[in-house]
């Protein structure tokens, strides 16, 4: 065995093609993600195999290939884009002598350089200790010696029973600290639910152009960079659509082909942003040969995480470069289902919002409330919102309104002082007061949703 390097940044690349030649767009993918990492891409080794070896993943003869390129390379470690067994990355580097790291272990290091909340490191070090956890055996030749020494000598236990259990009792810590973080996060968004706003997530493969959407539709200094991962904490913003709906935006963290399960698992309630939307916007590089497939990618992270049934409208970015108009996609019943933008150009941004605005006046409901008499400006915002159906005056002068609002917008209404529902229909069976819908207390001040 050897002793592990602990820093060198020039790296040869490997892909195999399995079962068929390997993609080009897959093989600069890979390339984007080392250089992403910080690494110096010396060589790049390819190859084609029906099945992966079981002990070097490559086969013994594209092994020993492996590493003659190293040696005439100089190169510090072996980038290896497939997911090896803890057995298959100690054969390799045994028999290169050089520091092998799969795909999974550079994704996780990416996200460890980018990761700048306290609950983002916290993840980030969750996922790195399990995915290490299983490495550990015959990984390091100071694993394998035993403590000793005067007083010291007997069974005792090894360095390497020693690590494994320190990294055992970090799990357990960080795992205590994610899931109080996760019970904090879970009560400041009840606490946000009782003020109804609408909620964005923008989800997308990663170097879509998220970020760029988010900085041109908020306002916000968000980074942005042309390299994979350039976001990993989730930003959080307020908009207004036009009519002077509020939405909150959220920038999520970029998503990849075979992204590995344990940070799935780990950006559990990051990833919840996403969950918990009222609506996903999926960012899509127009550009890109392979955005069926990415968005396909995307689409099996977000069934994974449980947000699949949320409603969706695709973005199609970076129009500029396919020298595109923006437009608006509809299908059949009239119902748009893509919208086609250049983010960085500001181009489409205004169809973007106004699709949102129809989406979200989707979920509208027919309710009958009453308003005082001296409530003029509350009557006249709904005439120019073209929320009011029908209207008619009480014995006492009060005034009763036919209106067809979203459910977010009626329960604004329950909580402004003077405003009774008297009944709620539509989504469902019709809801008169008393019921689970809408609460009119005396004080006129009520709201909950079903």
């Amino acid at each position: 065995m050897f002793e592990r390097p602990r820093t060198g940044e020039r790296a040869v690349l490997v892909r195999l093609g399995l079962g068929a030649p390997v993609d080009p767009e897959d093989l600069e993918e890979f390339t984007q993600l080392a250089l992403s990492a910080g690494a110096c891409p010396v060589a790049t080794v390819t190859g084609r195999r029906d099945r992966p070896d079981p002990r070097y993943f490559l086969g013994s003869g594209k092994a020993e290939e492996l590493r003659e390129v190293a040696r005439a390379n100089e190169a510090d470690l072996i980038l290896i884009d497939h997911a090896l067994s803890p057995s298959q990355e100690r054969n390799l580097e045994k028999l290169i002598e050089r520091r092998v790291l799969d795909r999974n272990g550079l994704i996780l290091d990416i996200f460890a350089q980018r990761a700048r909340s306290h609950e983002g490191k916290l993840e980030v070090e969750l996922a790195q200790l399990k995915h290490i956890g299983s490495r550990l055996v015959r990984g390091w030749t100071h694993l394998e010696r035993q403590k000793g020494g005067i007083g010291l000598r007997g069974p005792g236990e090894t360095q390497l029973e020693t690590d494994r259990r320190i990294i055992s009792q970090r799990v357990r810590v960080l795992t205590r600290r994610l899931a109080k973080i996760k019970q904090q996060r879970e009560t400041g968004r009840a606490v946000r639910a009782a003020i109804p706003v609408p909620s964005l997530a923008l989800v997308g493969y990663t170097n879509a152009g998220k970020s760029t959407l988010f900085r041109a539709l908020t306002g916000a200094d968000a980074y942005v960079a042309d390299q994979l991962f350039a976001t990993l904490d989730p930003t959080v913003r307020r908009i207004r659509l036009a009519g002077g709906t509020e939405v909150v935006v959220a920038d999520t963290v970029g998503f990849i082909r075979e992204l590995p399960h344990e940070l799935v698992a780990a950006f559990e309630s990051t990833l919840t942003e996403a969950r918990a939307a009222t609506l996903l916007l999926q960012v899509v590089d127009a550009s890109n040969p392979r955005r069926s497939e990415q968005t396909a990618a995307v689409n099996g992270v977000l069934d994974e995480i449980g947000a699949s049934a949320i409603p969706q409208i695709l973005v199609y970015n970076k129009i500029d470069r396919l020298q595109s108009v923006p437009r608006i996609d509809r299908d059949a019943d009239g119902r748009a289902q893509a919208v086609w933008i250049s983010a960085e150009q500001g181009v489409g941004l205004d169809l973007l919002k106004e699709v949102v605005a129809e989406r979200l006046s989707r979920f509208a409901r027919q309710a009958r409330l009453r308003v005082p008499a001296n409530a003029g400006a509350l009557r006249s915002r709904l005439y120019a919102a073209r929320a009011v159906r029908g209207e008619s005056t009480g014995d006492d002068g009060s005034i009763e309104l036919a209106v067809e609002l979203p459910d977010l917008e009626l329960l604004a209404l329950a909580r402004t002082a003077g405003v009774q529902i008297l009944e709620v229909q539509g989504a469902g069976a019709p809801c008169a007061p008393g019921t689970s819908y809408l609460q009119s207390a005396a004080t006129s001040r009520a709201g909950k949703l079903r």
